[in-house]
């Protein structure tokens, strides 16, 4: 199985030339009822993207491996709702509701192994095309419309509180797009609102969350908190990736917020209450998808990996910082050119061998602490149950 997903906004740029835009948004499929499960990308109980295989490969630094099988909760207490990034390759502004092989892989490798204690659902909905951002970014006129991609999740989240919340504490979701769309979500109907007190934690990556310096909320959010501690309920996980060693440089769009005495938040999933530490990775086995580099040998031996996930551990280290304006997760590959293992890992956006830089690692905002984020899920499910945690 291929990455396509990680893509976030923009594995456009990794597109030749703009393709033809076939139709305006008022032209596209009519508005979903998601009373009907077909509407959905993953809901429990089904065989589907979010029931894909989580199995990864374990690798060593010594260069030893073994094989981690994935084991879905059989009776999960509490609810994830993802929202996913722009990954749909349909030729309209705003995408239909049929999900391709793109919106099943990046469910796959996103949302599925959140199904280790809760149970995944994720809406389909109309969101702006990679045609439509290659064609923007060409600088075409092009009538895509946020506004509709938003109205679609609310309603799922809406027909999700009727039909399937049932006072289940919920996890929000999200990456790029879907981060946007989920904070347009938090503000309007969350945030200070009754049904903030379902909110165990919202995980909103590969976006921008104002906060203001030195405070953890009254920006983007009024009443929700950046969490501080694995333990905390009801809060917020937010944070952009770079390299250690490449810093967003000026003019990047990723760490960095408008609002006067505002910063990007950043909280780090391996050390909420601040530092640096080892992240629980889980990466893509062949790369980071379409937009980056293939992914080389994982051992110096070349002995290939039958799985499509590989856990590294100890070979890397999170940590939030600044530079300048930028608030972001740096990441560190800790190299060791003695052992068997590689020193190298992809997920930066290149554009015909040229990296991106002020991209950062948004392909992998997710794996790099991938298994830190579905620990994190459980524990503050267990600390929103408690009598007090909402």
């Amino acid at each position: 199985m291929k990455l396509i997903a990680a893509l976030g906004l923009l594995a456009a740029t990794t597109i030749a030339a703009p393709p033809a835009i076939a139709q305006t948004a008022a032209d596209i499929a009519p508005a979903p009822d998601y009373t009907q499960d077909s509407a959905w990308l993953c809901r429990p109980g089904r065989t589907d993207a979010c029931a894909a295989n989580q199995d990864a490969t374990v690798i060593m630094a010594n260069g030893t491996r073994s094989t981690e099988k994935f084991v879905a909760a059989s009776a999960p207490k509490f609810d994830c709702f993802y929202v996913y990034p722009t990954v749909s390759l349909d030729k309209t502004p705003n995408s239909d509701m049929i999900a391709g092989p793109e919106e099943n892989q990046v469910a796959a490798f996103q949302a599925a192994r959140f199904a280790k204690s809760c149970r995944v659902f994720a809406p389909l909905y109309r969101q702006v095309t990679l045609t439509a951002l290659q064609a923007i970014m060409a600088g075409k006129a092009v009538p895509a419309d946020r506004a509709l991609a938003y109205a679609d999740v609310k309603a799922a989240w809406e027909n999700y509180l009727a039909r399937d919340n049932k006072g289940h504490g919920v996890v929000l979701i999200g990456h790029s797009q879907g981060s946007g769309v989920l904070k347009v979500l938090m503000q309007n109907e969350i945030d200070g609102k009754p049904t903030q007190k379902l909110l165990i934690s919202a995980m909103l990556l590969g976006t921008n969350v104002a906060v203001p310096q030195g405070k953890d909320v009254g920006g983007d959010l009024k009443a929700i908190p950046l969490c501080h501690s694995a333990d905390q309920a009801g809060c917020l996980i937010s944070y952009v990736t770079f390299r250690n060693d490449s810093p967003p440089p000026e003019g990047s769009r990723f760490g960095v917020v408008p609002q006067p005495g505002m910063v990007a938040a950043c909280t780090n999933p391996a050390a909420l209450g601040g530092g640096k530490a080892v992240s629980d990775n889980y990466l893509g086995t062949t790369g980071a998808g379409i937009a980056s580099a293939r992914q080389g040998a994982w051992t110096a031996d070349g002995a290939p990996v039958s799985t499509s996930f590989v856990k590294a551990p100890g070979l890397l280290s999170t940590e939030c910082v600044a530079t300048g304006p930028f608030h972001y997760l740096a990441v560190t590959v800790n190299a060791d050119p003695a052992d068997p293992r590689t020193d190298t890992i992809v997920g930066d956006v290149s554009v015909g061998g040229t990296i991106l830089k002020d991209w950062g690692l948004h392909l992998i905002d997710m794996p790099v602490a991938m298994g830190d984020l579905v620990t994190l899920s459980a524990r503050q499910a267990k600390a929103w149950a408690k009598p007090s945690g909402h």
